[in-house]
């Protein structure tokens, strides 16, 4: 099996679909290559022996007689001979996994070098300063890489420190104006460090010093930064990178020489104009590690003209050949340029829009393709207030970035005084351990939200996303004392009144008011958007609990709602009041008289939501929490219910500890509600249906569709569709006018996912509760699980955080297995999924897969699912 592939002199063992083996760095140069652009020549070794390696610890002698082989070869192509004193070949040996990684793997440069080779190099250039500039750089890199000395960089590397030593010495300030002789002895300098911190002498043999970088390259795949960065972008760890051993050109050897990085078109902005930076007399690491200052991509034509126009016409011949913007990184020799690499450009979200749109209208590219290259998840960025990236700011901590976004606020440890103060136009950030049902009406005031507990699924986060808000969730390095009114750090304190920024699409907690830039949605967003809306067979609903949230949820394209929670709308001003009365009453007249109180606030309420969805669907959920989480728990506010309800303190704790649950998720919840007090579901449906009448005879086309939770056995859903349907009646009976609707049932229990086919026979339509059906699944809770499961997919236990993307092998099969035994019995049946996986991408491709007729997520999450369900079409 051939594990080593050449390229040079026009021709390459391989090409752009070779990814697998060839790494992607490794198929774009051998691509390179078959296209006749200027590539210095040499040799992939595959990414398939990287994990060999990783396993076995050494190389496979049959691979080093390929090396061996592709190494004569190249010396035959180039001319000159790897190791000879006089005339030497040198070799750069580069990283190169199949997904881009940018920086996160290791490069060495100028293998080959030592005393004596050295020496040749400069007598045979007859330029001793770039000799000796080759030869401190050579072995500070290997020094790194290969011997793990310093790091990367930075104060404590001992490197930096004997260039920055040598500098004062010299009396300069830039290492472009050391001498030659200075930096011969920096060489033998960096030598010594290499001997003390390794105990043993700088290897002098050539072939010694390559193969050891090979093997640094293939242990670079499990770096730390590496791993971080495949699991954030949710890159394989078994893909393993390939290595790239390349002749060397020069970019150091004069004023007719340099190096640069350029992308085809501005990776932030999307404008297609060549966008990059150079720098003379320089190596490729200056660049990337800020060593100098490089000089704007345009000035190059006023160093070197004909190189920079022979750059042009390769960018432009890359990006036509690709059909995609491409990332190069170039080197110019004595005038003459040479590509070392090119790949698919990183690029913000507003970038990426305008690209897809613009190539599309230059016939690059079709529609299709369009849509399929912008990444779902990316829309975000559009989406919310973003921290000014000019802005110089340094995390005071960083938590999980629940929802996106930034804000800036005044810290307030309360929601009553988030609400008192938002009220009066202050910006405040409500900072909590952990939030509860009665803080709503605080996090609705608030400019974001701040938990040191709970994770991206936690109250905090689920009701943050709704509402489209920011919010930093289980920031466990903060402490938070609410009776103090302050948080700390690490030492640092911060109270009430302190302003601090958040920013929920990283997780930031920061100190002061930093810039923000506000979102714009542009024409080519609107454009891209419209394409995908020609593709896609998925529908996109939203979740939204108030008439403004789905006003906003439709400007998104949301073509209705699938979950309305209708328990929000009962913290709303004076309506906790009657909703209280109604849980304390001991008797089934005591609970009407006080649901009568809040009959005309739901009617209102849905009145409201259904205008601002006329034409299209609205699921309401009937009431779901537990009804002890509607009751104060401070002693202070136990008391002021005591007296506003003129009840005796006692007996209010006695009635508060009879409701109080052991496991409340699993307790007295749900459709067990409905059934214990019908009036309840009798309540809601009435204001279901008076409202759905009246705003028909105002000429709205309403569609109410009733959602009873938390079934798990199909009696329980037949109990209370009849409650729900007798009540229909009745108000079509007073009302002398009927509406069409449903009735149907959440998927949030196992059970009730094994049952489908009976529950079928009930419910008109499915509606996947898929938050509450992965705690069941799994067993866990989606506010604790956030202490532990980082480890768990840092340690390979679970590959993704399930409450953050469906586990499809687990709690995917059941939601399959649910709609084919629906179907069984109801081949109409309507299905959607309602939990907060509907507005994550790749599970929006598995709801596709499977047949589910739509997805409903937050409202900012609306066109990632569109875009997303288009994306999964065309997969298809």
């Amino acid at each position: 099996m051939k594990h080593v592939f050449f390229f040079g002199d026009g021709r390459a063992e391989g090409n752009a679909q070779m990814a697998d083996e060839l790494g992607g760095k490794g198929a774009n140069i051998a691509e390179m290559t078959n296209l006749g652009i200027p590539v210095p020549p040499g040799f992939t070794i595959s990414a398939e022996l990287c994990l060999d390696y990783l396993k076995e610890g050494k190389l496979p002698d049959p691979v080093r007689a390929e090396v061996n082989e592709a190494m004569a070869r190249l010396e035959e192509v180039v001319g000159r001979k790897f190791g000879d004193e006089n005339d030497p070949l040198l070799v750069s040996v580069r990283s190169g996994a199949k997904r881009s990684m940018p920086g996160m793997m290791d490069t060495v440069l100028n293998i080959g070098l030592n005393d004596r080779s050295v020496a040749g190099l400069a007598a045979r250039s007859g330029n001793p300063r770039f000799a000796y500039d080759s030869y401190r750089r050579f072995i500070q890199m290997y020094g790194e890489v290969v011997e793990g000395i310093g790091g990367k960089g930075g104060a404590d590397n001992p490197f930096e420190a004997a260039i920055e030593a040598m500098k004062q010495k010299a009396g300069v300030e830039r290492d472009i104006d050391l001498t030659p002789d200075d930096l011969q002895s920096l060489a033998q300098s960096f030598k010594e460090i290499c001997r003390k911190e390794t105990g043993q002498a700088f290897p002098d043999d050539p072939w010694d010093q390559v193969l050891s970088a090979v093997e640094a390259v293939f242990k670079s795949w499990n770096t730390k930064r590496a791993v971080e960065y495949r699991r954030i972008n949710r890159i394989p760890n078994d893909m393993g990178t390939a290595v790239n051993v390349m002749a060397m050109v020069y970019g150091n050897m004069g004023e007719d020489c340099g190096t640069g990085v350029v992308f085809t078109r501005n990776p932030s902005s999307g404008e297609n104009r060549l966008y990059g930076e150079f720098l003379l007399n320089a190596q490729g690491e200056d660049v990337v590690a800020g060593i100098r200052d490089p000089e704007p991509i345009e000035q190059m034509k006023d160093h070197l003209p004909e190189a920079y126009q022979q750059l042009l016409d390769t960018c432009h011949l890359l990006e036509q050949h690709y059909q995609e913007m491409q990332d190069v990184e170039f080197t110019v020799q004595r005038g003459t340029l040479y590509m070392l690499q090119t790949r698919t450009g990183k690029r913000t979200a507003r970038a990426a829009v305008r690209v897809a749109v613009e190539m599309a209208n230059e016939g690059l590219i079709d529609r299709r393709t369009a849509v399929s290259r912008v990444q779902a998840e990316q829309l975000d960025q559009l989406l919310h207030p973003a921290v000014d990236p000019a802005a110089e700011v340094e995390a005071l901590t960083v938590g999980l970035p629940a929802s996106p976004g930034a804000a800036v606020g005044k810290v307030v440890f309360d929601a009553e005084d988030a609400v008192r103060r938002g009220s009066e136009g202050e910006a405040v950030i409500l900072v909590r351990r952990e939030t509860v049902a009665d803080d709503f009406p605080g996090m609705v005031a608030a400019q974001a939200i701040l938990t040191s507990r709970g994770g991206m699924t936690s109250h905090a986060a689920v009701v943050a996303r709704g509402m489209g808000k920011c919010c930093v969730a289980g920031a466990k390095e903060i402490e938070v004392d609410e009776s103090q009114a302050r948080f700390s750090v690490n030492g640092t304190v911060v109270k009430e009144n302190d302003w601090i920024t958040l920013d929920g699409s990283t997780g930031r907690v920061m100190l002061g008011k930093v810039p923000l830039v506000e979102p714009e949605l542009t024409d080519d967003f609107r454009t891209l958007m419209s394409w995908a809306d020609e593709i896609r067979l998925l529908r996109v609903r939203t979740n939204a609990d108030t008439p403004k949230d789905a006003a906003r949820a439709r400007e998104f394209g949301a073509e209705g709602i699938g979950l309305c929670r209708t328990e929000h709308m009962f913290f709303e001003g004076n309506r906790i009041n009657s909703m209280r009365e109604m849980i304390l009453a001991g008797t089934e007249a005591g609970r009407r008289s006080a649901l009568d109180k809040l009959l005309p606030m739901q009617r209102d309420d849905f009145e409201g939501i259904f205008r601002a969805m006329d034409g299209y669907p609205v699921t309401i959920r009937l009431l779901d929490p537990p009804l002890h989480e509607f009751l104060p728990h401070e002693s202070a506010e136990l008391d002021v219910l005591a007296r506003q309800l003129d009840v005796p303190r006692a007996k209010l704790d006695r009635i508060i500890e009879n409701l109080t649950e052991a496991n409340p998720m699993l307790g007295h919840r749900g459709c067990r509600l409905g059934i214990t007090y019908p009036e309840i579901t009798e309540m809601q449906s009435r204001a279901i249906f008076e409202a759905a009448c009246k705003v028909a005879a105002a000429g709205v086309e309403v569609h109410p569709e009733v959602m009873v939770p938390l079934v798990g056995e199909v009696e329980e859903l037949r109990s209370q569709e009849k409650v729900v349907r007798e009540t229909a009646e009745q108000v079509f009976a007073e009302k002398k006018r009927r509406v069409e609707y449903l009735v149907g049932t959440m998927i949030e229990l196992p059970r009730a996912a094994v049952t489908a086919d009976e529950i079928a026979e009930v419910a008109e339509f499915f509606s996947f509760g898929t938050n509450d059906l992965t705690q069941t699944v799994f067993g866990l809770s989606r506010d604790d699980s956030g202490r532990f499961l980082p480890q768990y997919v840092e340690k390979g236990i679970l590959k993704i955080n399930p409450f953050q993307t469906l586990d499809q092998g687990g709690v995917g099969k059941l939601v399959d297995m649910a709609v084919k035994l629906g179907r069984q019995t109801n081949e109409r049946l309507k299905i959607g999924i309602c939990g907060e996986h509907g507005g994550d991408a790749d599970s929006v491709m598995f709801f596709h897969r499977i047949g589910l007729n739509y997805v409903s997520c937050s409202p900012f999450r609306v066109p990632i699912a569109r875009l997303a369900a288009a994306q999964a079409t065309m997969q298809d």
